[in-house]
């Protein structure tokens, strides 16, 4: 049987990234804080849990599979979580259901997708039967650690007014992203001055240049489709994880990270909130959410 432990530590640099500015990975420990052990190397197939911020309550879980050759993409994976006492024991199945694949766009990521019902803190499992190619299945198991509260802002919260840099704050928007063609409408609106307008809006932070880990995708680009698809509904901003852009070229050694992060509570690095016209958290999405996903959220504030 497959197992993968996973040290899912929420707060500081042990959550996923696109990023890291951590050398201290040689031990067998990725960026994302994930301990493959030997069980799971030998059985072929691991996993890396995209959201790790995790909360009592009902919360939205990524997980994206890998095997010898590469991801796997089953469209559909059945589930099973589990409870763990400190006694050791197992408590469950607590919720059965189906995880879908999410396909990133234009290229090979992605995950698995789902949301948990996560009714009390501590330690957690999440186990599934994945068909092999040559007819059997394997059974893979994950933990994973549930706290009181999240560490970045929750559904509920109140935004911080941050004070984000905008178009007419720089020379050039290149002040402003790691990205090589940044969208202006992105631009335009801090968080602070959405919040005083009381308006609606979409933030994400994520350093474009480098989103380069299995869970990081164009969550920018999404920004920017969202933007012409609903150009009045609300404001949308794009907050670089890192506030020196322009300085970095290509060395994350000289990469400075963004103190708005802190605010929101934002460890790892991509984060999408929607907030409603009150200035409360409306969703959050940890790592690469889809088009549709967010759309889905911004409509059920505006309409």
């Amino acid at each position: 049987m497959l197992r993968l432990v996973l040290a899912a530590l929420v707060g500081a640099a042990a959550l996923v990234g696109c990023s890291s500015t951590d050398d201290d990975d040689d031990e067998g420990e990725a960026e994302s804080g994930v301990v493959y052990t030997d069980d799971a190397i030998a059985d072929g197939v691991s996993g890396i849990l995209a959201t790790p911020d995790l909360a009592v309550g009902r919360q939205r879980f990524g997980i994206v599979l890998l095997d010898r050759i590469g991801l796997v993409r089953l469209p559909v994976v059945n589930y099973s979580t589990f409870f763990h006492p400190e006694d050791g024991s197992a408590e469950g199945p607590l919720q059965t259901g189906q995880a879908r694949f999410m396909p990133f766009p234009e290229g090979e990521r992605g995950f698995y997708i789902t949301e948990l019902d996560l009714d009390r803190a501590g330690r957690w499992s999440i186990a599934a039967d994945i068909p092999r190619p040559d007819g059997t299945v394997e059974t893979f198991e994950l933990g994973f650690d549930v706290a009181e509260e999240a560490a970045a802002l929750a559904v509920g919260d109140t935004a911080p007014p941050s004070d984000s840099s905008t178009a007419a704050d720089v020379s050039s928007l290149a002040e402003l992203t790691t990205g090589s063609e940044p969208d202006p409408a992105l631009y335009g609106t801090g968080i602070d001055d959405a919040l005083a307008a009381s308006r609606p809006f979409v933030v994400v932070f994520a350093s474009p240049a480098f989103c380069t880990n299995e869970v990081c995708g164009p969550q920018v680009e999404v920004l920017s489709e969202l933007a012409a698809a609903h150009p009045d509904a609300a404001a949308y901003v794009h907050v670089d994880i890192y506030e020196n852009p322009d300085e970095i070229d290509g060395d994350l050694d000289r990469a400075i990270r963004n103190p708005i992060l802190e605010e929101w509570g934002v460890t790892s690095d991509e984060w999408t909130f929607v907030v409603d016209a009150d200035g409360r958290v409306a969703a959050r999405f940890e790592s690469f959410a889809t088009y549709d996903e967010v759309e889905a959220a911004l409509l059920a504030v505006i309409s």
